[in-house]
């Protein structure tokens, strides 16, 4: 009660009207099977399309399993069926064999993640989910692709830099000390690398001729002497890249538009035939960034680690297509079943791209910290592909190059570039799962899993396990729909789809429904044949459990969820496995088998709504779905009720609240009945409560509803009649 105790004026806020109650949706479907990637453990996310589908679970293409089994992938070609005939949202629960067995970190499972890791540990990156999609191909995209290589000649060099020098008729002047060379020899040619050193340059190699072009040997010159209409000097820089100063340890790529050597200048090992170079910069003594080192480990060919004098090029500069730093990158997953083709040109398909990596270990931006193996973002968890690790003292560069991909590093055509490709391996789809895998477990710590996942999930109202209709045995089969009828009578509000198997006659059909009793099982038979969406076969026959699914969610947003999911098209369907024909039917449909059929005409239909239950009062689909969906309705939508003072004013206004209910579905015409007394009737009294109930805190209230049933049965009586009055 509120206290008045100072004067004033109070408003208060309250109710005049019972709480009303609403009706829970009826169209989400849940999936459970193998799929070519995506996550198999934690609260499944809602699909609400087929795109969405893929960019999580992977596509369509075949499963792979051991023992060189190869299976269509059907949960993908459910899903797909499911949205092309009408379904807006699914939760798919991934499973693989032994996947309780497995976690979040690691394998466990018999599926393997691919992976890739560098020779001494320190790099290495892994599918983040099972499976032999995730033998993925990654590529880099170096983002600084502008040239830093830069030539310019000068005749004020500076004091201690190093340059390029190229004179011919050099006379004897140029001398520092006349023991240096003998006079006879001169006038001579150069082509070296030189230091100024005050009033002098430091030869530090190269090429030198003299007269006769024999080769002659000479430490310093004197600058003054050089004859000035036949001396260049060049000098060799490079320019600051948009991703920030130049160091020493930065990662660089030459690359020369045909073979060079520059071995007579540089006073190094020529590299042969190679046309890109991969290296760091390096600093000189003077700490000058004026080399580079070349690894022979990078460079296919060297017989050591060679470190080449950057003013060297000077000699040579039109062959020099490029000088790049190689610090940022971009980084594609691409899916291809060749790498070969990529070596080729081909583009592959990119799933998934990360933008502004860093050759880092320690930067926000670096390989590690933007391919967590556990991602900070829900979005992430679901689709990043791939995860990498790092370790804090390796030398990114160098571990990637030594991952790169050989031929389609050397590439032969250097016009186009060396392409920079890491090929993923081992990963496996593993054994085909069985009924303890859809069957998962509830695990707090890893997550939950196979339909144990669904039970984190209040909106499912239909469940299906078409994978589990392809399984090499009934008995198999058998035990998969049992741990989905487990499952829906568990959580109460769920109806299962169960899959005929391949190929069954109708005496075998017979012999699978007699194993079923359950109001809230439907079975479909036969198979769909429909197109083959990959190009890859003509036709494709499906379990029918997606396609019934999609039916069941188009119904219940176009008519409603009392209304039968029979009489419908089945969009997608070429035709039947069987050509269903009205006497085989006769046989069927009494025993709660739903037939698919192809009606002259009327195109490939759904012609049966019953579940598999014994019980004449549950025989109809919509029936059961319908009760269903008063239920959840009611308990959702009361649950405010509880630990209210259990009287009459509680009692009137439950009974009201679901009274303007039920009411509003026989408006809508859900219920049978001229009026709504007939339609339906709602007590919550002392008729339907002891004082034992009430002193034990119980408040009973009794619905009664007249449901619809289907006109399964459409009959006119024809006769003749006489024409009196």
């Amino acid at each position: 009660m509120p206290e008045y105790l100072a004067p004033g004026v109070y408003i208060e806020e309250k109710s005049f009207r019972a709480r009303s109650i609403e009706g829970v949706g009826t169209s989400v479907a849940a999936i459970v099977g193998p799929t070519r990637s995506g996550p198999f453990r934690g609260k499944p996310e809602p699909v609400t399309s087929f795109a969405d589908f893929e960019r999580i679970y992977g596509d369509l293409e075949d499963l792979q399993f051991a023992g060189n089994k190869t299976q269509l992938n059907y949960t993908a070609l459910a899903a797909r069926a499911f949205f092309d005939n009408g379904g807006k949202q699914l939760f798919v629960s991934r499973v693989v064999k032994d996947v309780n067995a497995s976690n979040t970190a690691t394998d466990g499972s018999s599926a393997v993640r691919a992976a890739r890791v560098s020779a001494d540990g320190k790099l290495s990156f892994k599918s983040r989910f099972p499976g032999k999609v995730g033998n993925y191909v990654l590529e880099l995209h170096w983002q600084d692709s502008e040239n830093l290589f830069s030539i310019e000649t000068t005749t004020t060099p500076a004091e201690g830099e190093e340059l390029y020098l190229e004179a011919t008729n050099v006379p004897q002047d140029v001398r520092v000390a006349v023991g240096d060379l003998p006079a006879n020899r001169f006038p001579i040619s150069l082509k070296v690398r030189v230091r100024r050193n005050g009033a002098n340059f430091d030869i530090l190699s190269g090429e030198i001729k003299d007269k006769d072009n024999a080769d002659a040997a000479l430490t310093r010159l004197v600058i003054a002497q050089l004859p000035a209409a036949t001396s260049k000097i060049s000098r060799i820089t490079l320019r600051t890249p948009a991703s920030g100063k130049l160091q020493a340890g930065v990662a660089v790529e030459l690359r020369l538009s045909q073979v060079t050597d520059l071995s007579n200048v540089s006073g190094v090992a020529n590299w042969g035939t190679l046309t890109v170079l991969k290296g760091l910069l390096k600093a000189d003594a003077g700490a000058n960034l004026t080399l580079i080192n070349l690894p022979q480990a990078q460079n296919a060919g060297l017989a050591a680690d060679i470190d080449f004098p950057i003013t060297a090029l000077a000699a040579l500069p039109g062959n020099v297509s490029a000088l790049l730093v190689r610090r940022n990158f971009d980084l594609d997953v691409l899916r291809i079943d060749d790498i070969d083709k990529l070596r080729k040109g081909a583009a592959g398909e990119v799933v998934y791209r990360v933008g502004g990596l860093s050759t880092s270990t320690t930067a926000d931006d670096s390989l590690g910290k933007k391919l967590l193996a556990d991602p900070d973002t829900r979005d992430a968890q679901l689709t990043q592909p791939i995860a990498c690790t790092v370790a804090a003292d390796a030398d990114v560069f160098s571990l990637l190059h030594a991952l790169f991909d050989g031929a389609a590093l050397n590439t032969p055509h250097p016009v186009n570039g060396p392409r920079y490709l890491i090929e993923l391996q081992n990963g496996s789809d593993g054994d085909i799962p069985e009924s303890g895998d859809y069957a998962g477990e509830v695990n707090d710590k890893d997550g939950n899993t196979g339909l144990a996942a669904f039970e984190q999930v209040e909106d499912i109202a239909i469940v299906m396990t078409p994978a589990a209709a392809a399984l090499d045995t009934t008995p198999k089969h058998l035990a998969v729909v049992i741990e989905m009828q487990k499952h829906c009578k568990r959580m109460q509000y769920r109806v299962g789809i169960v899959d005929s198997e391949a190929n069954m006659s109708i005496s075998e059909i017979r012999d699978f429904k007699s194993n079923l009793d359950d109001t809230r099982l439907a079975l479909y038979y036969p198979w769909v044949v429909t197109s083959d969406p990959t190009g890859k076969r003509s036709t494709l026959t499906l379990p029918p459990g997606g396609f019934i699914a999609g039916v069941y969610a188009n119904t219940d947003v176009s008519r409603g969820v009392h209304k039968a999911p029979a009489n419908e098209v089945v969009l997608g369907a070429l035709h039947f496995e069987q050509d269903i024909n009205r006497f085989q039917q006769e046989l069927l449909n009494p025993n709660g088998i739903n037939c698919l059929r192809s009606l002259p005409g009327r195109g490939h239909r759904v012609w049966g709504a019953r579940t598999t239950s014994s019980d004449p009062e549950w025989k109809y689909v919509n029936v059961r779905r319908y009760f269903l969906f008063l239920e959840r309705s009611i308990d959702k939508s009361t649950q405010w009720a509880v630990f209210e003072p259990n009287g009459e004013a509680l009692w009137a206004s439950i009974r009201i609240s679901i009274e303007d209910f039920l009411y509003n579905e026989w408006v809508n015409g859900h219920l049978l009945g001229p009026t709504p007394k007939h339609a339906y009737f709602v007590r919550c009294d002392r008729s339907t409560m002891t004082q034992n109930d009430l002193d034990n805190g119980r408040l009973v209230c009794e619905v009664g509803v007249a449901a619809l049933k289907p006109a399964e049965f459409v009959i006119f009586r024809i006769g003749q009649k006489t024409a009196d009055a």
